[in-house]
């Protein structure tokens, strides 16, 4: 399957992407890519794109990654709804705690309900010889 995504390019601290068409499941490192269609600087959010081409590429089935598609959406070559492109934020430490407390507490209700189970079997299993001990008198 083919993709279209950016190939980071630019130095340390100052990131620069090309906009490339590849496989999904090779990484376009060292040229290994289809097309060079745009590139993209997020330092001063100069882009340029070749828009005859782009629009080939998504018509053969190539698919932009999300970042890229919302690109093609500003840049108006698509229509459509941006894609949310964040990362999930990282659990507090509160809630962290919050969570781990809970699951302590489920532990434990675990255990004592598996301990009570074992003391009701060894009650009745105690139960039951007593009745059968004398029999005969």
């Amino acid at each position: 399957m083919l993709v279209i995504r950016f190939l980071r390019v630019g130095k340390k601290n100052q990131p620069f992407f090309r906009i490339v068409v590849t496989d999904k499941k090779k990484p376009p490192r060292g040229g290994r890519f289809l097309e060079i269609l745009g590139f993209f600087n997020p330092l001063t959010k100069e882009k340029k794109l070749k828009k005859e081409r782009v629009k080939y590429w998504l018509s053969v089935g190539a698919q932009p990654s999300p970042r890229v598609h919302n690109l093609l959406i500003e840049e108006k070559i698509i229509t459509g709804g941006k894609i949310a492109v964040h990362k999930k934020a990282k659990k507090g430490k509160e809630e962290e705690k919050k969570e781990t407390k809970e699951t302590s507490k489920k532990e434990e209700k675990a255990k004592e309900t598996k301990e009570e189970t074992k003391e009701e079997k060894k009650e009745e299993v105690k139960e039951e010889p007593k009745k059968e001990e004398n029999p005969n008198t």
